[in-house]
């Protein structure tokens, strides 16, 4: 095959996974557009932050629970229905909400879209591994996360404008066409891959294959990372404000954690590909990285001690996501690359809600700089697990 036909076999190759892209900012978009700006509902609604708390549950409490589920289904019946269904049904919560015309359904309609991505995220996540081949699943799993990572970024944002232009409504009724827009996307562009042929699994054949250290340790280090991250976009502004910062300081504060987060996964996800990084020691540095970002937040106040904990933390989660995904695909069978990737998101979800709760825990008994600190020792000790007696599949 010449050249030309090689990049063109490439290109198209790669033109089938920016839909699966798309659907993965579609769940974080419409995660983090809604919960940013939840704070301001419940004050005008005068709700309690008991309401809050659970407004901001049901949205993950749905996906932990039902993304095991609908990994399987798309096992049993292929990712591509699972991954459209999914992105319609997040639509008609969305239109659902738009059309009551009643605020305070918006949990009822969180919980929809909630179930919706519980569906289509880890078949996109299966369709990403099916439709690339092993050698690039480092940049195809990289390009995935960053294309979530954007959408965590201007959710807030965007979400926020939406919300002042025209309430809630207009934040749903965007969110239902934007996830109809990708539905049709992914209808034009994914092609449909057939379910494979599966030996019968028993419940403790799932438990023994989830309880092995190839599951168990990429899972840990995604479950880690996601902490870091969730706990540098909730506290590093809380520290800041702390120390006199400004909402715009905080906040740009965040945009640069995003945003290094979003171009390491691009980097990492090529240099797995190449050979230039193992999955242990990309991981472990990666939780490393995080864990000293963590740890700079409590040492270096202003902005600049802020920046260089955001740039740590960025970039030691971006490390960690496309190298722990492209572990599992690699290691997984193929016709259960739904069950495990659903499996995976699980624990990305509890360590999303864990990591928060333990330093705010910690900062309610003590101070916000030792439950900071806190983190970053479980995030060391977790970087210690995952590389010690770790070899790397065969690729």
């Amino acid at each position: 095959m010449d050249t030309d036909s090689h990049e063109h076999t490439a290109t198209a190759a790669r033109s089938r996974l920016f839909p699966l892209y798309a659907a993965g900012f579609v769940t974080a978009f419409g995660a983090h557009s809604i919960a940013a700006s939840l704070g301001g509902y419940t004050e005008s609604e005068h709700a309690s932050l008991l309401t809050l708390g659970l407004l901001l549950a049901v949205y993950d409490g749905a996906e932990v629970l039902l993304k095991p589920i609908f990994g399987s289904l798309a096992d049993r019946i292929g990712p591509r229905p699972v991954l459209l269904g999914g992105l319609v049904a997040f639509a008609v919560a969305s239109a659902a909400f738009v059309l009551a015309g009643n605020p305070a359904l918006v949990g009822v309609a969180r919980l929809g879209q909630g179930a919706a991505a519980a569906a289509f995220s880890p078949a996109a996540g299966a369709l990403v591994a099916r439709l690339s081949p092993q050698t690039r699943h480092g940049r195809a799993f990289g390009g995935y996360g960053a294309w979530k990572g954007l959408g965590y970024t201007l959710g807030p944002i965007i979400g926020g404008v939406l919300i002042t232009l025209g309430g809630y409504s207009l934040l749903f009724a965007t969110l239902g066409l934007l996830a109809l827009a990708v539905a049709a996307w992914a209808t034009f562009a994914v092609p449909t891959v057939p379910p494979l042929p599966r030996a019968r699994q028993t419940v403790l054949d799932l438990a023994r294959r989830l309880a092995t250290g190839s599951f168990l340790r990429p899972t840990l280090a995604l479950a880690g990372a996601t902490a870091a991250l969730a706990v540098g976009v909730g506290f590093l502004p809380v520290a800041g404000a702390d120390h006199g910062l400004s909402p715009l300081a905080t906040g740009a504060v965040v945009s640069l954690l995003a945003a290094t987060a979003a171009l390491v996964q691009f980097w990492a996800g090529r240099a797995r590909d190449a050979g230039r990084i193992s999955d242990s020691a990309g991981m472990a540095t990666g939780l490393v990285l995080a864990a000293l970002g963590t740890v700079v937040a409590t040492m270096l106040p202003g902005v600049a001690g802020l920046a260089l904990a955001a740039v740590a933390i960025g970039a030691g989660t971006g490390l960690v996501t496309p190298l722990g995904f492209a572990h599992l695909a690699a290691t997984t069978p193929r016709e259960r690359l739904g069950q495990t990737m659903g499996a995976a998101e699980v624990g990305r979800e509890l360590g999303d809600a864990g990591g928060p709760l333990l330093v705010g825990a910690i900062a309610v008994a003590s101070t916000l700089n030792l439950g900071l600190l806190g983190l970053a020792v479980i995030l060391a000790v977790t970087a210690a697990v995952v590389r010690v007696a770790w070899s790397r599949p065969p690729q």
